[in-house]
């Protein structure tokens, strides 16, 4: 049977002031009505339902995030007591599906992307799902082609196309010849023109045994650990040991912990439209722009204002004048004003923030 996690323990610095410790990115509504994470879910609906949906997330974010998704049973919600990277939060995941069902199939996917269509979305999980009945040992991910040189994101090299039964979708998919590394601009700039390369999406899919003993094989004292929470499911001391376990775990992503030295890996070309929504700029990507230029979200007066991007909370209006190629975001306690080309130094306002003690922008 199929199962869905939902990777949402991110803290979104980069959308300071909209995200907070209590609010991160994943629980904003950043391109519709509904939340980031919403969006996720929803998208999951029609093929794998919330019963069978498993958020693991920051302890603290459990409360927040079940009043956003009051259809999911509370156990569903899993709340990792600290922040240890993707591969020892999918192990967790996994060992607590494979202890339900051991014949589980489970995708995994983060909580703040943005995709369209949700119907593309499910046929390339079915497609997915397919290769790994086909191929029990199979793992599965998912490429985006690229659209210029990012240098932002981890790549993925196909190699020979791989003939499977759901190959009359049309959806395309290939075994992967290795993963690379963030490259520099030089080197992704000849990864775009070869044409065999993808964006790594962070999306994935295997049977919940297969990636367990992949994490056995490639990390065995993370492995331990989250062996000696799952023989703890279900007794009184569970809890507590799944923050002693846990919290001694050494974090590392799955990229690293698994993907890059397992010989078995299929990619599939994304059918589906993808943003990873990674700072303010992003919006420009999801919103249509003013005749100026701008991307407003909120009310906004501009004069001579282009090439903005405008965030603002309900009740409250930004006025701009003769300014260009602004960051303005406003909510009721913090306004961030920057140029676009230092938004990335938006981490470091949040950092200085913790640092002199700002707990309340927090």
């Amino acid at each position: 049977m199929l199962y869905a996690v939902i990777m949402a323990g991110g803290s979104g610095t980069r959308f300071w002031p909209a995200s907070r410790t209590l609010r991160p990115k994943q629980l904003l509504a950043l391109s519709g009505q509904r939340t980031m994470i919403q969006s996720t879910s929803d998208r999951l609906a029609g093929l794998v339902p919330p019963e069978r949906q498993l958020i693991v997330t920051n302890k603290v974010l459990v409360d927040p995030i079940a009043e956003q998704l009051p259809s999911h049973p509370a156990e569903n919600l899993i709340g990792e007591p600290a922040k240890r990277d993707t591969a020892p939060c999918i192990g967790l995941a996994a060992a607590l599906i494979a202890h339900q069902d051991p014949d589980a199939i489970m995708a995994v996917m983060p909580s703040d992307h943005v995709i369209g269509t949700d119907e593309q979305f499910c046929s390339a999980i079915s497609a997915a799902e397919q290769l790994v009945i086909e191929d029990p040992e199979r793992i599965v991910t998912f490429g985006i082609k690229p659209t210029y040189p990012a240098e932002s994101f981890g790549y993925i090299q196909r190699g020979p196309a791989i003939e499977s039964g759901e190959s009359a979708s049309g959806i395309k998919a290939y075994q992967v010849d290795q993963f690379r590394e963030k490259p520099n601009r030089e080197t992704a700039t000849q990864y775009l023109q070869s044409g065999d390369f993808y964006w790594n999406s962070g999306i994935f899919l295997w049977r919940a045994s297969v990636i367990l003993d992949a994490i056995k094989a490639n990390q065995p004292t993370m492995y331990s650990h989250i062996q000696n929470i799952a023989d703890a499911i279900g007794s009184p001391d569970y809890d507590a040991v799944l923050e002693k376990e846990f919290c001694a775990i050494e974090g590392t992503s799955i990229d690293y912990a698994v993907m890059e030295s397992y010989s078995n890996v299929a990619v599939i070309e994304a059918p589906f439209q993808w943003d990873d929504v990674g700072s303010w700029q992003s919006l420009g990507r999801l919103h249509e722009a003013d005749a100026d230029g701008n991307t407003v979200v909120g009310d906004h007066l501009g004069i001579d204002t282009t090439g903005s991007i405008l965030f603002g909370e309900s009740g409250h209006t930004i006025v701009t004048i003769g300014v260009e190629d602004l960051i303005v975001v406003q909510t009721k306690d913090a306004t961030l004003v920057a140029p676009k080309s230092a938004e990335e130094r938006v981490r470091e306002a949040v950092k200085r923030l913790k640092e002199s003690g700002r707990t309340d922008c927090l």
